[in-house]
């Protein structure tokens, strides 16, 4: 027996082990602060229409062994600036459009209709979805707070309203804003029974057993337009 014989086993194994843990693993970002639902701010100054066609939300749920990625279209929005600084905004998620990215009848027959169901979204009852900002704030990493999202600038704030329930989301994001363009990134994780979504998150199920924990991948683009709000009176 020679040695590449000896070795192949081992490598074999060694890669079906790494691709499990690696699987295993929830999908990182940074970890968004929870709240009760806040006040909105006032949306002031230059509009920008958010592009529904260049605006994306990414998911990625997971279980023992598996992770499973989809996204949703954002439909319509608005975003407020002022002085190059973002006053308020807010835009609405179709929850219909729920796309799973993972191809095969098992994962676009049996988990798209079971994650749209009212075990999760209940998409027939509860169509949309919408992000409310309630504060924008200059982010400042240090040794202990460092944001996943490379060059991210602001804490952003804002109501999320899932299955008509609204629970304030506060993460970091890198804002890029010029005369004509606004764009927006951020990646962070929220607990999904924040917003009653608790099918399976009972660890006694052992291997069917669906982690609390929902990565969250926001690219946000919005356009300027001619018009302007002003604070009501």
């Amino acid at each position: 027996m020679n040695i590449k014989s000896l070795i192949k086993p081992f490598f074999v194994a060694g890669t079906l082990t790494i691709v499990i843990c690696a699987c295993d693993r929830a999908p990182k970002g940074d970890d968004a602060v929870i709240t009760e639902e806040k006040q909105a701010t006032d949306a002031v100054g230059q509009n920008y229409i958010v592009d529904s066609a260049e605006s994306k939300i990414r998911f990625t749920g997971y279980g023992v062994g598996k992770n499973h990625p989809g996204n949703f279209k954002v439909t319509m929005g608005t975003v407020a600036v002022k002085e190059n600084r973002i006053t308020g905004g807010e835009f609405t998620i179709d929850v219909r459009s729920l796309a799973v990215e993972e191809k095969g009848d098992m994962f676009q027959e049996k988990l798209k209709p079971h994650l749209l169901s009212g075990d999760f979204f209940d998409a027939e009852k509860f169509g949309t979805a919408k992000f409310e900002i309630t504060s924008v704030e200059p982010y400042n990493p240090n040794s202990k707070d460092t944001s996943i999202v490379e060059g991210a600038n602001f804490n952003i704030s804002g109501n999320l309203t899932i299955k008509d329930v609204t629970r304030n989301v506060t993460f970091p994001a890198k804002v890029d804003l010029d005369d004509m363009t606004l764009k927006g990134k951020a990646d962070f994780d929220i607990d999904r029974t924040q917003w009653n979504m608790n099918y399976g998150n009972d660890k006694t199920l052992g291997n069917k057993f669906i982690s609390e924990k929902v990565n969250i991948e926001l690219n946000l683009k919005a356009n300027r337009i001619g018009t302007e709000t002003t604070a009501a009176k």
